[in-house]
């Protein structure tokens, strides 16, 4: 069960990393809409698992492994934006969210 804390940070990361996303579209995300969909923070903040949905590319696992790529700068720019708040920036691990598909296919499949 997580925290007040830990849901207020999960929220702040969630927040700064789509405006990351929004700014650097074009050189990370390579020009697709990139969406935050969930952020999972690690009871002790060393680790953020965050879940992103990714519309409108040509191929979006170059689109992820771009992503992926670079992550070590999106934490920088995270810990930039967070510094004062947060004394530690968590470790960044990008997993693909699928549940817009699989609630389109339970869809189909009901109808």
């Amino acid at each position: 069960m997580s925290s007040i804390r830990q849901k207020k940070i999960e929220s702040v990361i969630q927040q700064e990393l789509s405006q990351i996303f929004r700014e650097e579209a074009r050189t990370i995300c390579l020009g697709a809409m990139v969406t935050v969909t969930v952020v999972k923070v690690a009871p002790d903040m060393s680790f953020a698992k965050v879940f992103l949905s990714i519309f409108g590319g040509k191929n979006n696992e170059e689109t992820f492994k771009s992503i992926d790529d670079h992550k070590g700068e999106i934490r920088y720019e995270l810990g930039k934006r967070l510094g004062k708040s947060l004394r530690r920036i968590p470790e960044l691990a990008f997993e693909i969210d699928d549940s817009l598909d699989y609630a389109e296919e339970i869809d189909k499949l009901l109808k």
